[in-house]
């Protein structure tokens, strides 16, 4: 009797799993539209190597944009000040426009009664490459780093 029991529990289990595995084939069958297990299983493969190989090229163009962006303006500083005591209003400027790297330039502008100069030095490292820079220069510089980003 007890035999008999477990066979019973046995072959419900059995039938069970086998009519689970009926509906997986059969949903794989249909959707995939192949006639049999073999070529589902070739068609899964085959998407699998499109997909590894659109996802090392999705890695690389990732790879190259973080490299390259490095290069673009990141952090962008300014400062107004008062250059001449014969003026009123702090109506001159220093921009700095970095990269990553603080590479770029520093801008300014110094503006009196009658004219406005404009002057351009080139930032390597955060410091002035041919010339010194002045401290509103300085302060741009610093001021760009603080900010993390345009």
């Amino acid at each position: 009797m007890i035999f008999e029991a477990v066979i019973v529990v046995y072959l419900v289990i059995l039938t069970v799993n086998f009519l689970t595995l009926k509906k997986h084939y059969s949903r794989l069958i249909e959707v995939s539209k192949k006639e049999n297990l073999i070529d589902v299983l070739n068609t899964i493969l085959d998407k699998l190597k499109d997909h590894k190989n659109n996802l090392d090229s999705l890695k690389n163009d990732l790879n190259y944009l973080a490299k390259k962006g490095h290069t673009y303006i990141q952090h962008v500083g300014i400062v107004k000040f008062n250059p001449f005591s014969d003026t009123g209003g702090d109506q001159s400027f220093v921009m700095s426009l970095l990269d990553g790297g603080d590479n770029g330039i520093v801008l300014t502008s110094l503006h009196n009664r009658s004219t406005t100069r404009w002057y351009v030095k080139y930032v390597k490292g955060g410091k002035g490459v041919d010339y010194q820079l002045s401290e509103e220069e300085k302060r741009a510089i610093k001021t760009a780093g603080k900010q993390g980003g345009i």
